[in-house]
């Protein structure tokens, strides 16, 4: 049964809410801040760890596939953690499970600063991605779940939003560190900051509870199963035996495997762009790390400012034409990103761009996917398409680190950015959900 709601998305997204509508959101944004902040930490200071570790035993020219391999270790951790605890959020509730996740990723962020070799380090990457994966499906069905229809769209985009504030803290920690101390000893320093984010998981405990659509799935499985019915919840398999929702979960992956692909395989190798454009301007190392830290937060806001204009757009034209707008934007931006970023202050400008086309992508996924599946399977569903689609886009920071050493950054860029085309062919099968209510 449909919950009764107004399913008009033409009335203010603030009206009728109430202070705990805000807490919600607020603690929702700071989780996926600071799941997103670790992410980061480790993007800015990725090289310089793994220079270290490796102890001189690989040539420059092969270090960026080192990074590419622990890359995509973080990328296996990641979707197998969003898959085992987007099954355990339709279970246990969202509350406990986005308070578990925080506190793995926390954990092992600061882990990786302790790390000896370069398996330690790829380890903890995986186990931090654990954390990383399953944090997502469960925010993102507690806000879905606690907001209004004619609110939705808006608060999962402010959430989405919150990411690149996370990752802008990352740049501020990486420019204060690394402008006190070596790279040598920064990095492990940086990490060390990561485990911060466990002290939300307090607030959580205390303030949060679980929304009343998962509490009624809830009963209503125990109903079922105590009557001898058999009701799927937290399943996967559940998730192909239904026509509905298998259409809904294969639309789900591919839109997410283009995502993953343009975030992870392209957009987080700007730092190695930009230390190769500033290597040949006689900078010392930490004036080099200064321009770094400042173009990834400028390009962060970017994206900030991306997740905003999808949850306008969705609101406005619809889900379908906001992805539309998002897939042509990235195919364009990021190869041009690459192409013509030759200087710091045309970086700067491209970055910014480059931000804000993948994060309107990105932030509609947060937006679409709990519009997409019944509570009962909500953040299985959400787990699902997100992480299967980083276990089929895990090699492409490996590739690309192995392509952009054959033939260049800039060609390996433009050669991988082909995937957002493929996306536009997605499209005409990804149902519309402006106006819907959540699927019960």
């Amino acid at each position: 049964m449909a919950q009764t709601v107004d399913l008009t998305e033409r009335r203010p997204w603030y009206e009728g809410l109430q202070r705990y509508h805000y807490l919600v959101l607020a603690v929702a944004c700071l989780g996926w801040s600071f799941d997103t902040m670790d992410q980061w930490l480790y993007v800015f200071v990725k090289q310089h760890a793994l220079r270290e570790l490796l102890h001189g035993t690989v040539p420059e020219s092969g270090l960026n596939t080192y990074i590419g391999y622990a890359q995509t270790f973080m990328i296996l951790g990641w979707a197998t953690g969003g898959l085992i605890f987007g099954m355990i959020g339709d279970r246990l509730g969202r509350t406990r499970t986005m308070a578990v996740t925080i506190l793995i990723y926390a954990l092992f962020t600061g882990l990786s600063g302790l790390s000896q070799n370069w398996w330690q380090f790829a380890m903890f990457r995986f186990l931090t991605g654990l954390g990383v994966g399953g944090e997502f499906a469960a925010g993102a069905a507690l806000v879905a779940e606690s907001f209004p229809a004619h609110a939705r769209s808006t608060a999962l985009s402010l959430v989405q939003a919150s990411s690149t504030l996370g990752n802008v803290a990352a740049g501020l920690i990486n420019l204060i560190i690394s402008a006190y101390m070596p790279v040598q000893e920064a990095w492990r320093w940086v990490f060390a900051i990561g485990i911060i984010p466990a002290l939300l998981v307090v607030v959580i405990f205390a303030f949060i509870r679980e929304p009343e659509a998962w509490r009624l799935a809830r009963d209503r499985a125990r109903e079922a199963k105590a009557r001898g019915e058999r009701r799927q919840v937290g399943s996967i398999l559940a998730l192909f035996t239904e026509r509905t929702v298998r259409r809904n979960t294969l639309v789900g992956v591919a839109l997410a495997a283009i995502g993953v692909i343009g975030f992870w395989g392209i957009s987080t190798w700007t730092p190695e762009l930009l230390r190769a454009t500033l290597s040949v301007q006689n900078l010392d190392v930490s004036a080099i790390e200064r321009r770094v830290s400042y173009a990834g937060m400028l390009q962060n806001f970017g994206g900030m400012f991306g997740a905003l204009t999808f949850g306008w757009l969705a609101r406005r034209m619809g889900r379908r034409p906001a992805f539309l707008i998002a897939l042509l934007g990235c195919a364009i931006e990021i190869p041009l990103a690459f192409h013509f970023a030759t200087t710091y202050h045309m970086a700067l400008l491209f970055f910014f761009g480059m931000g804000f086309v993948l994060m309107l992508l990105l932030g509609g996924l947060t937006v679409y996917f709990p519009e997409l599946f019944p509570t009962r399977l909500r953040a299985t569903g959400t787990g699902f398409c997100y992480n299967v689609a980083r276990y089929l886009s895990a090699p492409s920071p490996a590739f690309f680190g192995q392509l952009s050493a054959a033939i260049g950054i800039q060609r390996a860029a433009l050669a991988v950015s082909s995937a957002f085309i493929l996306g536009i062919f997605v499209l005409p099968f990804a149902p519309e959900t402006k106006d819907k209510p959540l699927p019960e």
